[in-house]
């Protein structure tokens, strides 16, 4: 490392990076020699003992908060250092994990949900238990914004499609087409209820995607992003009088992995990231979708 003037305190020993405290202050939290709950040193004892300004300190202190090593991060006194995470639960399937972690973000006061889905059908299943917490009185949000991406009617879809056949890839768009509809019709009317029951404010949106999405996503009132793939799989279904010999995924049973903004500065980021692609997505080249 090349020692600069910035580099050297005033009594001419080099003086330490932001970098280099923060990392110094990792080691002791990770060593046990500041326990959670501690109270950090003053930013004048930490300046003095790295022979720094303050401004270097707050930067490495910012570091350590981003990393969620820090708690309790105020003006008026020192950080605490934070308790020790709560092991992550293993991913769920999608229709297991899924209605707790709405269930919670609909305890806010102003309900965000952003989805990329297939079709609405999991998501719709999982908003019942919150909604049965609404019309229970054992909750009630001001507000709940939904927000929706499907895939169009319009496009060739890249799942579900007919093993063999192309006749039976016209049934299967019509089958997908019915049940995206009449899925994501229901699950309008179930969050519009909540208007006229409970005066919540209710806004639920539609837009169509030009692509069939490989990966399911909900971004949870910009806190916490949950992403599972479609996995696809060889089967078969009835439907009508035939026996449809498919490739498809069954959404509900994707594993969500989750990422929460306060687990972390890389959870934060792919929370942050994910949250700009959809808004992204919403406001470029996605189209209005009217369920028929």
């Amino acid at each position: 490392m090349v020692v600069t003037q910035e580099n050297v305190a005033v009594n001419g020993s080099r003086r330490s990076s932001s970098q280099e405290i923060a990392a110094a202050l990792r080691r002791r939290i990770r060593a046990g020699e500041l326990r959670p709950g501690d109270r950090m040193p003053t930013q004048a004892e930490l300046a003095d003992e790295f022979g720094v300004e303050r401004g270097a300190v707050r930067q490495a202190l910012r570091a350590l908060q981003e990393d969620g090593l820090l708690s309790d991060v105020s003006k008026g006194s020192p950080p605490r250092i934070a308790e020790a995470p709560s092991v992550r639960e293993e991913p769920q399937p999608t229709m297991v994990g899924l209605a707790p972690r709405l269930t919670e973000a609909f305890s806010a006061r102003h309900v965000r949900i952003d989805v990329l889905c297939h079709t609405a059908e999991t998501l719709m299943v999982a908003l019942s238990e919150p909604l049965r917490l609404i019309h229970e009185g054992r909750m009630c949000p001001d507000a709940v914004d939904v927000r929706i991406l499907v895939p169009s009617q319009h496009i060739s879809l890249a799942f579900p499609v007919p093993v063999q056949g192309r006749d039976e890839g016209d049934v299967l768009h019509q089958r997908w087409l019915e049940m995206r509809n009449a899925q994501g019709h229901v699950l309008r009317h179930n969050l519009h209820a909540l208007r006229a029951t409970h005066g919540v404010d209710v806004r639920v949106a539609f837009r169509a995607l030009p692509f069939t999405p490989p990966v399911k996503l909900y971004l949870l009132n910009g806190a916490e992003a949950l992403i599972g793939y479609y996995t696809l799989t060889r089967r078969e279904e009835d439907w009508g009088d035939e026996t449809l010999d498919m490739y498809d995924a069954l959404g509900s049973k994707s594993l969500l992995f989750s990422f929460d903004r306060q687990a972390g500065q890389r959870d934060a980021a792919f929370v942050t990231e994910s949250q700009k692609w959809f808004d992204a997505l919403w406001a470029t080249i996605t189209t209005d979708l009217t369920l028929s």
